[in-house]
């Protein structure tokens, strides 16, 4: 899994009823046990996520404005 800058990422709920987390990638951060990124959500909230495989996903940029 890679993203860029403008790329959204989707983390998928692990709770009955709550939904899935979105927000935009806003820095990549790449080190040698893995990239992190630095993500603005939706909710207005910014942290860093380093995602495991499975649950997350990521539309690039073009995709999520084309779905907007």
């Amino acid at each position: 899994m890679s993203g860029k800058v403008g790329d959204r990422i989707i983390i998928e709920s692990e709770r009955v009823r709550q939904p899935d987390r979105e927000g935009e990638i806003l820095e990549v951060i790449e080190a040698e046990y893995g990239t992190r990124y630095r993500v603005r959500w939706d909710d207005g909230h910014e942290s860093t996520v380093r995602p495991i495989a499975g649950s997350a996903r990521i539309v690039s940029a073009a995709k999520a404005r084309r779905r907007a």
